[in-house]
């Protein structure tokens, strides 16, 4: 197949599940049987929009820090931060050396595994950006505090492999907003992958200066990047043109920032784009970001819009031998 697409993780949680979970009278039986069922509808909804390789949606997490700071010994929280609009999150505190407790992911990838035939993606927020989105109370900077992270989630994936995950996407959105840091923060993505064989490894990285990252993000031992296009107007590409980059792509072809549902030409513009710089065969097809603050209709729309573009285009190539 041409143009595989996947997403990049976070699904609109249905309202259903959130009245759920807020409810202070819903036993903590039926939040988790609500959280089983929501993970089922979205990974379903994935399989009719026609995703090849869909993910659980997040259902289960808050927010891409708080999630795992709240399972990684060494920090507290010290309550919420706005992070933009009336979004917040609870913000951690490393106040001690940090330490892997126990697994983290491995039974929500069992159960979304077990929910579908298709292969699954398991993203998992990288050493940088947890770093960079907690303070830090206890080590030297942050570059210390993200190596011993780095090592955690070394830990954290060594579990999901030995329970059968093959594609697990790190997350890291704040390594393009500090150009000062990128060099040694791909040194902590490379500490999270090392000695790791039999899986796929993605990074997701949004927003921020992509220019920044070059040319040591080509450093990174991984197998694709999943990159913010459509918001950019596809005009990053250039920077892998002029590095020569050849590792697999993740083509953000689905705008996350508002609920224009995008034409079927549009994400057939944004493949064309990437083909003048890499083959076909290096070409994964995702939106931009998580869609998780959209509504879920307009989510699903995007998914049927975007499935529907690569598979035109896969089939122009297909015929032809070429566009």
């Amino acid at each position: 197949m041409l143009f595989p697409t996947s997403v990049i993780g976070s699904y609109p949680k249905p309202k259903w599940l959130l009245r759920t979970l807020s409810n202070p009278k819903a036993s903590s039986e039926e939040k988790a049987r609500a959280l089983d069922d929501a993970v089922r509808l979205v990974i379903k909804e994935q399989e009719l929009a026609g995703v090849d390789i869909p993910s659980d949606g997040e259902m289960r997490r808050v927010e891409m820090t708080e999630y795992f700071t709240e399972r990684i010994g060494g920090f507290t929280f010290k309550g919420p931060v706005r992070v933009w609009g009336n979004n917040y999150f609870n913000k951690a505190a490393v106040v001690g050396k940090v330490y892997y407790k126990s697994p983290m992911l491995v039974d929500e990838f069992l159960f979304a595994r077990q929910s579908t035939n298709k292969r699954i993606k398991v993203p998992i927020t990288g050493p940088y950006t947890i770093a960079d989105w907690s303070f830090n109370e206890y080590y030297r900077d942050k570059r210390e505090l993200a190596l011993d992270l780095a090592s955690v989630i070394r830990q954290e994936i060594q579990s999901l492999a030995k329970a059968g995950a093959d594609f697990i996407q790190i997350d890291e959105p704040a390594m393009s907003t500090h150009p000062e840091e990128v060099p040694w923060a791909v040194e902590t993505l490379n500490e999270v992958v090392k000695g790791i064989n039999g899986v796929k490894f993605g990074v997701h990285i949004c927003y921020g200066n992509y220019r920044a990252l070059f040319p040591y993000i080509l450093e990174a031992k991984v197998d694709q990047f999943a990159l913010e296009f459509t918001n950019r107007r596809f005009r990053d590409l250039d920077l892998l043109k002029e590095y020569s980059y050849d590792k697999e792509l993740g083509l953000g072809v689905i705008d996350v920032h508002n609920s224009r549902i995008e034409t079927v030409e549009e994400v057939k513009y944004g493949i064309g784009e990437a083909l003048k710089v890499l083959p076909p065969e290096k070409i994964y097809v995702n939106p931009d970001c998580g869609l998780k603050l959209l509504d879920k209709t307009v989510a699903f729309e995007k998914l049927k819009v975007m499935v529907r573009g690569a598979r035109e285009m896969e089939a122009e190539i297909s015929g032809n031998g070429k566009r």
